[in-house]
Protein backbone atom coordinates (compact mmCIF):
# COMPACT_ATOMS: atom_id res chain seq x y z
CA UNK A 1 0.00 0.00 0.00
CA UNK A 2 2.22 2.76 1.19
CA UNK A 3 6.21 2.39 0.69
CA UNK A 4 8.22 1.87 4.28
CA UNK A 5 10.67 4.28 3.40
CA UNK A 6 7.57 6.81 3.02
CA UNK A 7 6.34 5.40 6.64
CA UNK A 8 9.14 6.53 8.17
CA UNK A 9 8.97 9.79 7.43
CA UNK A 10 5.20 10.47 7.48
CA UNK A 11 4.54 12.52 11.07
CA UNK A 12 0.59 13.84 11.99
CA UNK A 13 0.67 17.48 10.90
CA UNK A 14 -0.39 18.75 14.22
CA UNK A 15 1.71 17.46 16.99
CA UNK A 16 4.32 15.76 14.22
CA UNK A 17 4.28 12.02 16.25
CA UNK A 18 4.91 9.31 13.58
CA UNK A 19 1.79 7.57 11.97
CA UNK A 20 0.72 4.06 12.05
CA UNK A 21 -0.84 2.61 8.79
CA UNK A 22 -4.38 0.12 9.76
CA UNK A 23 -3.67 -1.36 6.07
CA UNK A 24 -7.70 -2.92 6.32
CA UNK A 25 -9.10 -0.11 6.91
CA UNK A 26 -7.01 2.32 4.74
CA UNK A 27 -6.41 4.92 7.50
CA UNK A 28 -3.12 5.84 9.44
CA UNK A 29 -3.66 6.92 12.77
CA UNK A 30 -0.82 9.47 14.90
CA UNK A 31 0.75 7.75 17.91
CA UNK A 32 0.33 10.10 20.00
CA UNK A 33 -2.09 9.17 23.02
CA UNK A 34 -3.29 13.02 23.44
CA UNK A 35 -3.69 13.31 19.87
CA UNK A 36 -4.87 10.13 17.97
CA UNK A 37 -6.05 11.98 14.94
CA UNK A 38 -6.82 9.35 11.87
CA UNK A 39 -6.74 10.28 8.71
CA UNK A 40 -7.59 8.51 5.28
CA UNK A 41 -5.45 6.69 2.63
CA UNK A 42 -6.82 6.65 -0.98
CA UNK A 43 -5.03 4.42 -3.49
CA UNK A 44 -2.00 4.19 -1.44
CA UNK A 45 -1.57 8.24 -1.21
CA UNK A 46 -2.20 9.44 2.64
CA UNK A 47 -4.89 12.52 3.13
CA UNK A 48 -2.99 14.53 5.89
CA UNK A 49 -4.74 17.25 5.85
CA UNK A 50 -7.03 18.72 9.03
CA UNK A 51 -9.60 19.60 7.25
CA UNK A 52 -9.96 15.60 6.11
CA UNK A 53 -9.33 13.66 9.54
CA UNK A 54 -11.58 10.77 10.77
CA UNK A 55 -13.71 11.54 13.23
CA UNK A 56 -13.14 9.13 16.26
CA UNK A 57 -16.39 8.37 16.35
CA UNK A 58 -16.93 7.45 12.49
CA UNK A 59 -14.65 4.87 12.78
CA UNK A 60 -16.00 3.08 15.57
CA UNK A 61 -19.75 2.68 13.78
Amino acid sequence: MIESRLLDILACPVCKTRLGLDEASATMTCGDAECGRTYRVVDGIPLLLVSDELEATSLAG
